[in-house]
């Protein structure tokens, strides 16, 4: 049962991590369009600097809504 339930978390992050390095890919693919020259790679290592895919959404999302309200 333990087992079951490890990897039932285990897809679940795998699902939830695709989704988020989409997100940053589009977001990166955003961002090229507005530096032309600039590889997307670089752009979106700048994006992901924090290292953790997982807070990088979430500064995004963030920012976005700061952006919203503004």
């Amino acid at each position: 049962m333990a087992i079951s339930k490890t990897l039932q978390l285990e897809e679940r992050v795998r699902a939830i991590r695709a989704e988020i390095d989409a997100f940053i890919d589009a977001r990166a693919e955003a961002e090229a369009k507005e530096c032309p020259g600039v590889p997307l790679g670089v752009i979106r290592n700048s994006i992901a600097r924090a290292g953790c895919q997982c807070s990088t959404y979430l500064e995004l999302k963030a920012k976005d809504e700061l952006e919203r309200q503004a």
